[in-house]
């Protein structure tokens, strides 16, 4: 039996700092040999406020280096009230930052920059704004997304306009410095795209994945200026003369806790994905744990000869498995018991289900009573998968809920047949489909470890199954501490 650590919920496979509070994944980049990931970060505690980029780098995306803060706000300056999202670039031997300057006595959130010419350890702000002056309509302004195209430098600005769209300007400089305003690269009004979801009144964070075919997509965070952030939404499509001819907007994550992805483009021709998962349980608990969120793994994103936005985690992960596979296959008509696995794994599953069973699937148990559970189940009724986690905490403070992602191919006359990549990190789970189609989620188990893992079947039907399952290694993250202290040894 493995032991947990003294906050089981902590995770060991996620980028996050060891206290205190992180959202949005900022700042990525290769530069020097190094992927450099940024995110928003509080320094000192785990609400959101005061906000600083926190910084790790690493070589091949297993072995990570904390180090120091790389921007906070400069008192009585332009980002006084904080340093919020943007992205990096590489230009030579200079890393740049782009990010939204917060003051609390203006309504926007202009560019401004820093620059780092010794591989990301010191910064220097420029202590002025990028571009001072907004465009007219404008309601909302934020995190700027920088990109090198066809020899010149491109940017988009989150925003919302006056009338009632959401959208992502335009912006584009020869030169770093000097920007000139292109117009709305894509606008839309809000539009529904599942239960709870729409596209939303104002865009966040967006980002651009754009192919050598000219295709591309579109990547935005939904905000409300009641609600606040809501979901993650793509567009596939095509650039024509400064604007963005869109297809129809999808959810770029089905689940309730994914927020604010920022793509880094991997020196091997790869575009990654990071995205921030916040938490699902009371500020009570949050405060008590002393941390809140975390990044994403980091995960391959393609488009799909239909124009699909396809997600995987990074190959490198398959390095985390320890190599010791638990493989169960068979079929039950009630439970089977498969097996037992640690609170951080891998999985992947093939799960068919014969009529006429109703719904079956995959039970993670986490308590020795049967009581606490995550369950992933087939639904040939509509054609999706279902991950409920009604029952995935005994503490009152977690959050419930049932989420849903399509999958047309559990969706047949006879039966169902679907395969899955499942990764588990002690509070959070990240779902993956054949499709691309991903599901990411929050839950807070109270029972200790082994975890059972079940297969189950409803209706009186059958599911058979083939399942294996690896538990994970933690990432090696050597913190600016211990590298200080290390230091000061030799």
């Amino acid at each position: 039996m493995s032991v947990l650590p003294a906050d089981p919920h902590l995770p060991v496979a996620h980028l996050r700092p060891p206290r205190n509070w992180i959202n949005d994944p900022n700042g990525l980049a290769f530069h020097d040999g190094h992927y450099h990931v940024c995110f928003q970060h509080n320094p000192y505690g785990p609400e959101h406020a005061n906000m600083h980029w926190g910084h790790f780098r690493s070589t091949d995306l297993l072995t990570w280096e904390e180090l120091p803060v790389a921007l906070a706000p400069t008192p009585g300056g332009e980002d006084a009230d904080g340093c919020y999202s943007g992205n990096a670039v590489s230009d030579g031997e200079r890393m740049v930052a782009f990010y939204s300057a917060f003051r609390t006595d203006r309504w926007a959130q202009p560019v401004t920059t820093a620059e780092s010419l010794d591989g990301g350890r010191t910064w220097t702000p420029r202590g002025s704004l990028l571009i001072p002056d907004l465009p007219q309509g404008v309601s909302m302004y934020r995190d700027p997304y920088v990109w090198r195209e066809g020899g010149r430098w491109r940017m988009l600005v989150g925003s919302a306009l006056a009338d009632g769209r959401a959208a992502a300007l335009l912006y584009e400089s020869s030169d770093l410095e000097q920007w000139h305003y292109q117009g709305p690269f894509l606008d839309r009004t809000p539009q529904t795209l599942a239960p709870g979801a729409d596209t939303g009144l104002g865009w966040e964070c967006p980002q651009y994945l754009h192919g050598p075919d000219g295709r591309g997509a579109l990547i935005v965070s939904a905000w409300d200026p009641e609600l606040g952030p809501r979901r993650t939404v793509a567009y596939s499509g095509r650039e024509r003369e400064g604007r963005f001819l869109a297809d129809a907007p999808v959810l770029l994550d089905h689940g309730p806790d994914f927020y604010a992805p920022a793509l880094l483009p991997a020196p091997d021709g790869r575009w990654l994905l990071w995205g921030w998962s916040w938490e699902a349980r009371d500020q009570q608990w949050v405060n008590a744990a002393g941390w809140a969120g975390l990044l994403t793994l980091p995960r391959e994103v393609t488009l799909g000869e239909d124009g699909s936005v396809r997600q995987q985690p990074a190959r490198e992960l398959l390095s985390l498995r320890d190599g010791r596979a638990l493989t169960a296959s068979g079929e039950t008509s009630s439970a089977a018991q498969l097996g037992t696995v640690d609170p951080s794994f891998d999985l992947t599953a093939r799960l068919e289900l014969h009529a006429p069973a109703t719904s079956g699937g995959l039970r993670l148990v986490t308590s020795a009573d049967g009581s606490e559970y995550l369950d992933i189940r087939i639904d040939p009724t509509t054609g999706e998968l279902v991950v409920d986690r009604e029952h995935a905490s005994l503490d009152p403070r977690a959050h419930g809920g049932t989420y849903r992602i399509p999958c047309p191919e559990a969706k047949t006359a006879s039966g169902a047949a679907i395969e899955l990549r499942l990764v588990v990190d002690r509070s959070v789970a990240e779902l993956y489909l054949p499709s691309g189609r991903t599901l990411t989620l929050r839950f807070y188990p109270t029972g200790g470890s082994p975890w059972r893992l079940e297969a189950h079947a409803a209706g009186g039907g059958h599911i058979g199954y083939t399942v294996a399952a690896w538990n994970l290694r933690p990432y090696t993250v050597r913190r600016e501490e211990e590298a200080s202290a290390q230091s000061a040894l030799t």
